[in-house]
């Protein structure tokens, strides 16, 4: 599915980057944080832009996992997660927690 997963060297977490020089269209990054969650999944087009980004360790307007769309990730916007949202954090979680 193309994922990558990222995680950070020292304590704290990676940022995500707004663009990607990464090999491969319609990349897909799973940042992880220090305590070995995954805090985001970012999606980037074929151009190596960051389209969509759904975040699951922080609450965004009382909302917690949320979606940000395209590069405003402070946004007061709240775009729902859909069924398929769902179905894909599943899909990386498991692959994520199969690693071992």
């Amino acid at each position: 599915d193309n994922i990558k997963f990222v995680q950070p060297r020292k304590q704290g977490s990676s940022p995500v980057p707004l663009e990607t020089m990464s090999a491969g269209k319609n990349r897909v990054y799973a940042f992880v944080n220090a305590k070995n969650e995954l805090k985001s999944i970012v999606f980037y087009d074929k151009q190596g832009r960051k389209k969509r980004q759904i975040d699951l360790t922080h609450r965004h307007n009382g909302q917690c996992p949320h979606v940000h769309t395209g590069y405003d990730v402070h946004s007061t916007e709240y775009i729902p997660l859909t069924k398929s949202d769902k179905a894909y954090i599943e899909k990386v979680r498991k692959i994520w927690n199969s690693r071992i």
